[in-house]
């Protein structure tokens, strides 16, 4: 994805992809004693740790930095570091946005020995109930958790009130579909065309008020964590 799109789609980011401390918690465990980390793709900063370097070529998502570390406008693909200028890279829900995958891993593994890639199964993301009412979502072209090569790969399960509000956070709480300023934090609903997503989101509002949601997905109230498929590759 280019950076001129999250310069379209990432207004009003920041307030809707806060990062949680759960998932935080379980990166800095990923990271462990790692002083130097690059963060590739790090748009607002979310699990980003004090004293990283950030790349993010979105203009429009560096200014929504949550962070004081130095940000630098750049691609995954042609990182401006030396060799080995860090101990890890560290990629956030974000490389199925690369244009050119196999390029951008090879330059996180030519700046760091180790990676910590946050990415998906998207065989589990995709089973997701809002893809019922979305399926367009799903024509987007994603790279599979094995295209990664990593070495280990650690299930994160989800839980039910997660402050950062990705596409399939919200798996207990179908009213935030509803509100257009969440899903424009949300870049598979914000890349496909509005009409589109209005008429699924008449949909849904419709079937919760009637309690077909609640006869459909109700049995995922009584969970208070689940797989929506989240997962740290190292």
């Amino acid at each position: 994805m280019s950076a001129a799109v999250y310069d379209r789609i990432g207004r009003g980011y920041a307030s809707y992809r806060r990062p949680d401390p759960r998932i935080a918690a379980r990166i800095e465990v990923a990271l462990g004693d790692a002083r130097r980390v690059v963060n590739v793709g790090a748009g607002t900063g979310s699990y980003e740790p004090n004293g990283a370097v950030a790349v993010e070529p979105s203009r429009t998502m560096i200014g929504q930095r949550v962070t004081t570390n130095v940000a630098v406008q750049a691609v995954a693909e042609a990182l401006p570091f030396a060799d080995d200028a860090f101990d890890v890279a560290l990629a956030v829900i974000t490389v199925h946005h690369w244009p050119n995958l196999a390029a951008g891993l090879a330059e996180l593994r030519r700046v760091a020995p180790r990676q910590v890639i946050v990415t998906f199964d998207w065989d589990i993301h995709d089973a997701h109930w809002i893809f019922d009412y979305v399926p367009e979502v799903l024509s987007i072209v994603v790279p599979p958790i094995g295209a990664l090569g990593g070495t280990s790969v650690e299930v994160v399960e989800l839980p039910h009130d997660c402050t950062d509000q990705f596409l399939v956070a919200p798996w207990r709480r179908p009213e935030v579909f509803l509100d257009p300023s969440a899903r424009a934090a949300m870049s598979g609903l914000a890349l496909i065309p509005e009409s589109v997503v209005d008429d699924a989101m008449e949909r849904l509002a419709s079937d919760l008020r009637t309690g077909a949601w609640a006869r459909r997905y109700g049995h995922l109230l009584a969970r208070e964590t689940l797989d929506v498929g989240l997962r740290i590759v190292t």
